[in-house]
């Protein structure tokens, strides 16, 4: 459990971007959407929401501090 707390504490802004990307790309699809239902993405509320999943993680994820690189000697 502590593994877990410790991983959600060092990724927390891929986290929250995940969450509002997913929580975007169903309102996306609920009020924009694709009528003619060809559109690959925005058809299927499934697909949407992992999209602006990805895209949110993605997103945020870059704010995260990456860890020092330098050699300790």
């Amino acid at each position: 459990m502590e593994n877990i707390k410790f991983w959600l504490k060092k990724h927390v802004w891929t986290v929250v971007g995940v969450v509002l990307g997913a929580i975007a790309g169903y309102l996306y699809w609920r009020f924009v959407g694709c009528t003619s239902g060809t559109c690959p993405i925005t058809s299927s509320p499934f697909m949407s929401t992992v999209w602006g999943a990805l895209l949110g993680g993605s997103l945020l994820g870059m704010f995260e501090k990456k860890p020092d690189s330098t050699p300790s000697n």
